[in-house]
């Protein structure tokens, strides 16, 4: 489908093509401002461009999406790499305590990912709330299972989970394992394999982003946004 944004028109879809992958490859051997120059037209035609065309594919159905920044943040990192290795896309607008669908891209394959990587510290207590209630316990519990049953685990996300129940909950809480949690989100990886290049690769980042979607609801229903001024 073709999508028209004003007067220009998107192309559809037509898959990751395997320029996106080498590029990416070379980025992690070479991380300089140098290879990046030498390669620009890469990274415009083969990089840049199907992720908008993917992205102008599934808007309608999932919102608006936004994609990270190439360059890094290297302000307090030992790492001063200038570049990301990986491309990604989101429909969360926040760095941190994002709750949404995400796609990442890099030289090894695909990652997708629906609910929260990383919860910032206010939605934390927040969910460990609703963990210990009653009926918002039980409903994510039950989205859990229909997860389970579909081979799609909910995971704690990016953060280490805690080593004890939180203070202010019994250690044996029947939902001890979950109070520990600081992110609620289930993650599939796909290695590099050539149904990517195709167009139906799309499906394969749709078929995620709806069947994590109950979780998306439930962590913005008892959870919501964080109430931290955002990162800029």
């Amino acid at each position: 489908m073709t999508t028209e944004k004003g007067a220009q028109t998107t192309p559809p879809f037509e898959g990751f093509p395997p320029e996106l992958f080498t590029f990416l490859e070379g980025l992690e051997k070479d991380n300089s401002k140098t290879y990046w120059e030498a390669h620009r037209a890469v990274w415009e035609a083969s990089v840049k461009e199907p992720v908008n065309r993917l992205m102008a594919d599934l808007e309608d159905e999932f919102g608006p999406l936004r994609t990270f920044r190439p360059n890094r943040d290297v302000r307090f990192s030992q790492d001063k790499s200038p570049y990301k290795t990986w491309v990604g896309v989101t429909t969360s607008d926040r760095a941190v305590g994002g709750i949404g669908a995400f796609l990442r891209l890099d030289a090894d394959g695909m990652r997708l990912a629906g609910g929260a990587m990383a919860l910032a510290p206010d939605q934390i207590k927040r969910f460990r709330t609703a963990i210990d209630s009653g009926e918002s316990a039980a409903e994510f519990d039950s989205i859990q299972r229909q997860l389970a049953d579909q081979g799609l685990p909910v995971e704690p996300g990016m953060q280490p989970v805690l080593k004890r129940v939180p203070t202010g909950f019994p250690a044996d809480h029947p939902r001890g394992e979950l109070l520990r949690w600081k992110g609620a989100v289930v993650i599939k990886e796909h290695q590099l394999a050539d149904w990517m290049h195709q167009p139906r690769a799309i499906e394969a980042v749709r078929e995620l982003w709806t069947a994590t979607r109950p979780l998306k609801e439930w962590i913005e229903t008892h959870v919501g946004e964080s109430e931290a001024p955002r990162r800029r």
